[in-house]
Parts: structure tokens; sequence; C-alpha cells
């Protein structure tokens, strides 16, 4: 679906509330080409956003309005972020509607249905739009989002492992039955809700992993892994909580396979990524720090070879809120209408 540069693409938001909500504002209200028209929130409904989101004020006018009176059948493009569950349930009206859908959540990640009821623990209701939608990740699959009515948009350490294993997998260069990624991640990444983990008793000055056992992103990693691979994969998957509002940091180690030892594996990397905007692969040797990425749509790569070995060590960071969320939503939506994909999405990093 192509637009033109003097068309404005009406926008609207389900659930703008919580963090990505709010990221979403932010970055729409300064993208050229949007026109924002409705956000809704039931609990908030005629609060001016700018009252609960102060740093929006005098760029967003809006007030937050139930769904019922938001007339999103009248947006080019809705965004959902909102819990699980909710896009499904209204994406039928939508597209009826001609709509476009960008759900943050996680309805339309997962095309198996059986595995999406046992991560989420509901029954997925449209696996018919489910199986036409597309896998937003711009840098793996441009062309299936430029076509899509429906896009899920990637979970957030999915995305630094796919962008960080895809050149390595697309090559068939490495063991895939042995990958592991040892991912971190700020508190925000949690949303917005009150919990007892996220208190700042709980969570400053303390550094712990979770989700050990089994996360919902795990799935959703393999298989787009094994999407890449051709093949089955296996993946440990070890996710961090740190004591940092934004931001996030994944290791990932491959082992080389035996004809691939003479690979330039920086050089493979660099010309991967070489007309991707938003995928920075650093200089041989330099190391990334989440402060390097910070309130941008950037994710920076780092590849490392210990001793010229075997073992490769993958260094990613990125914003979770912004590449690992609302700038890759946003991402998305460019790619959708025909627009240059940094289109509004221009901002440098904040240090320190």
């Amino acid at each position: 679906m192509a637009t033109h540069s003097d068309t404005r693409i009406k926008v609207g938001i389900v659930g703008g509330t919580g963090y990505t909500g709010v990221e979403l504002l932010r970055l729409l209200s300064q993208h050229p080409q949007v026109e924002l028209v409705a956000i809704t929130s039931r609990k908030e409904d005629g609060v001016p956003v700018s009252d609960m989101y102060p740093n929006l004020r005098g760029h967003v006018n809006l007030k937050f309005s139930t769904p019922e009176n938001a007339n999103l059948e009248q947006c080019d493009v809705v965004f959902f972020a909102t819990p699980h569950g909710v896009a499904m349930s209204q994406v039928e009206r939508l597209l009826e509607a001609g709509v476009r859908v960008i759900d943050l959540a996680a309805d339309f990640r997962l095309q198996d249905t059986d595995v999406f009821q046992k991560w989420y623990k509901m029954e997925h209701s449209c696996p018919d739009i489910l199986s036409q939608s597309a896998y937003g990740l711009p840098e793996l699959l441009r062309d299936k989002i430029a076509q899509a009515k429906v896009i899920g948009n990637p979970g957030c350490y999915p995305t630094t492992v796919l962008l960080g294993l895809a050149p390595l997998l697309e090559g068939a260069l490495v063991d895939t039955q042995h990958l592991i990624a040892d991912c971190k991640s700020g508190v925000s990444g949690a949303g917005k809700g009150a919990s007892v983990p996220n208190l700042f008793a709980e969570a400053s000055d303390n550094f712990k992993a979770y989700g050990v056992s089994g996360h919902r992103h795990h799935p959703e990693i393999v298989e787009q892994l094994q999407r890449l691979a051709g093949g089955p994969v296996g993946l440990t998957f070890v996710p961090h909580l740190v004591p940092m509002i934004r931001g996030m940091f994944s290791t990932i180690y491959a082992r080389i396979k035996p004809e691939a030892m003479d690979t330039d594996f920086q050089a493979l990397y660099e010309q991967r990524y070489a007309k991707e905007a938003f995928v920075d692969v650093l200089p041989a040797g330099t190391l990334p720090e989440t402060r390097s990425v910070r309130a941008s749509n950037q994710l920076r790569i780092s590849v490392q070879r210990p001793g010229n070995g075997d073992q490769l060590i993958i260094l990613v960071v990125q914003d979770n809120l912004v590449k690992g969320a609302s700038g890759q939503a946003v991402q998305n939506m460019n790619i959708l209408f025909g627009l240059p994909e940094q289109t509004g999405l221009k901002h440098v990093a904040i240090l320190p």
C-alpha cells in the first residue's frame, strides 16, 4: 500500500497509557506524514494525553477516549499497545473497514496456534487472519511486511537475537543445535503495571535472571530461527533484569562449523547489514553499550571471535522500547505505506 509525500497517514492507538504507548506517541507526534486521530483508554476517557505524559505537552493535543468513541474505522492504520489477546478480538472489524493493524503484543507473532495457547493461556480467535499476517522484523521480512494487512511486531528479546544470528544461519555457518542467548533488559520491558518485582526497592541495586525454565519469547525466537536455518534449532535463552529503566544487551554464543573456520565474520556482518539504516555493525574489537542506543531506533552489533577459535560471540544492544517495540512498529508502518524507513525515526541516542 503506497502513499504520497503530501498524504497524511491517519493513525489510531489502542491502549496508549503504557510505556510502549507513550513511546509510540513520542515518535508519531514528530512523524512528518502522520496525523494522530485517536488514542483509547477506558480508564482515562476524557483525560488529555499531556496530563498523563507531560513530556508530550505541546506535541499531542488528543484526549483519551473509549474504543467505542474513537472512530478507529476511519484510520489508515491502528497500533495496538495492549495486553495479549486484545488485538485479535478487534482486528476483523478493522480489516473490514480497510484499516491496517500493527500489534505490539503477541497475537500475531507465533504462527503455531497450539504454541500460542500454551504460552499465553488463551485460544487464538482468528487463525485465518494470523496465517495471512507478517512477522514485523523489517531487516528479515521487508517484502512480506509491505504486502501485509496485519503485522505482529516482534518481542524485544527476539529482535536482538534474530538480528544477531541471522547472517550466521542464512549462510549455514554455525552449529544450530547449541545456540545460547544470554540477554538483559531494563525494567520498562515488564510494562507499566504495578508489581512487586519492579518496585524501586526490589529492582534497584540488584541483578537477576528470570524465566529460566521457560519464557514466552523462546518459542517466538525459535520459530523464526528455524525459518532462517531451514530446519530445527536448539536454543538456550536466559533473560535477566538489570536495574536500569530502558535498554537491552544480548550476548549470543554460536559454534563455528569446521568448514566455515576461514570465514571473515566481521566482513560477513558488515556486508549483510550494509544497507540497513537501523543496524550498525561496530568496527572489529569494539564493544557496544546500551547508552549508545538509548531513545533511538538503532541496534548495534559487535562480532567477537576470541583467539580466532571456533567460538563466536555476538553482542547486540538496543533500546527495548524503541527498536525493541514502538520504533520498530513505526518502521513497519513506514514500509506499509511506502515511506522511507527512516521517516520520523532519525533520533540520535541520548548521552549521558
